[in-house]
Parts: structure tokens; sequence; C-alpha cells
């Protein structure tokens, strides 16, 4: 409710917590386009996208569900080591459409040191794309191969009703969470190798 007359009442998605228009106009004032990184539990996504005066152009999108259905992705979709390769693969689609640069926009996910949005980031930067970054805020490459869901899950294997609850999801995929590491190894190759017979070069 306005409390007086100069109360201007927020524009709709700033009401609704999906959009921080300060931090939008500065990004917009760069000039770049946007990394534009979002995630839900199940999946992440990241898109290239460029502000035109008609409305935002997207120019590259990838999806972690491209993961499981191209690349013979067998493990859950929204976590970290999922998230990185969804990160060079839009990295890569940018390179081939001649995408060099861009600045990144986590909207209004929170800037934890290590989380997924960063681990995305660190995807297109191992694609070759420059995006102005802190360093300590990527996440190891040991989290990054899934080396920490491997190591929980050797924990467990003791404990086989606990094991089979926290890992079904890999283990209906018959992928054993303490190969995730190699798993992780063979699909980021795939991908790459499939932008290689096309040109780009990480």
């Amino acid at each position: 409710m306005a409390k007086n007359a100069r109360y201007c009442v927020p524009f709709r998605r700033r009401r609704e917590g999906k959009t921080d228009y300060r931090a939008r106009k500065a990004l917009l004032l760069s000039g770049k386009p946007r990394l534009v990184v979002r995630g839900s539990l199940k999946n992440m996504t990241a898109q290239i996208i460029v502000a035109k005066p008609q409305g935002d152009e997207v120019t590259v999108s990838a999806h972690s569900r491209e993961l499981t259905k191209n690349y013979g992705w067998k493990a859950p979709q929204g976590n970290l080591p999922a998230a990185y390769l969804t990160g060079l693969l839009c990295g890569l689609k940018a390179k081939a459409k001649g995408v060099k640069e861009s600045v990144l926009d986590i909207g209004l996910h929170s800037p934890t040191k290590g989380a997924r949005v960063f681990a995305t980031l660190k995807g297109v930067l191992d694609a070759g794309l420059d995006v102005p970054h802190s360093g300590e805020r990527l996440p190891s490459d040991e989290r990054i191969e899934g080396q920490h869901i491997a190591q929980y899950a050797a924990s467990l294997a003791s404990n086989p009703e606990e094991y089979q609850s926290k890992f079904s999801k890999y283990l209906e995929r018959k992928l054993p969470p303490e190969k995730l590491p190699e798993h992780f190894a063979k699909v980021k190759e795939k991908i790459i190798s499939a932008f290689k017979s096309k040109g780009v070069k990480t």
C-alpha cells in the first residue's frame, strides 16, 4: 500500500522477486552480451542474451537436459558436474556463433562461493569465452568432476539402505555414483569432440 503521494509501485517482476532492475541496468550499460545462468532443483540453463530496444534476444542457449539427450549423461541434471557441462556446452555454442565475451548475470541467485552458477561460469570460461570474474568464487576441479559425490557414496557403502535411498537416480540409470568422475570425463570429452569436428577449439 502507498504511504504517501510520492510512493512509486515497484515493477511487477521486482515485486515478484524475479528481477533486480538496478543490477540489470549495470549489466546492460557494459554493452556486452549477458551470460544468463539460472537453475532449478533438477536442471541448469545457460544463455547468451543480447539486449535490444524491442526486447532481449537469445543468441545461444544450453540446457542440462541436452547432456542426457545428446551426450549420454546419466547422472542427475541439477548437480555441480552437470552445471559445469551445461556451461561448457553453452560456451562452445557461443564460440561457434562468433561470441567472444560476455558478462555474468546470475539474477537473484546468491553469489555463494562454489555454487552451481559459478560451476556453469567455469564451463563457459573453459570453452574459451572471456567473462570478468573472481577466481575465488569458482568451485575446485575436484568438485566439478564430482569427486565429492563419489567419496560420499563410498562412505555409505556399509549402509545399503541409505545408499539406495540417496543414489536411487544414479542406480536407475546404471551409473554407480563412485564412477561419476570417470563418467564426467567421458561426457566432457564427447562434448568437446563434437565441436572440434565443427572447427570450434577450446
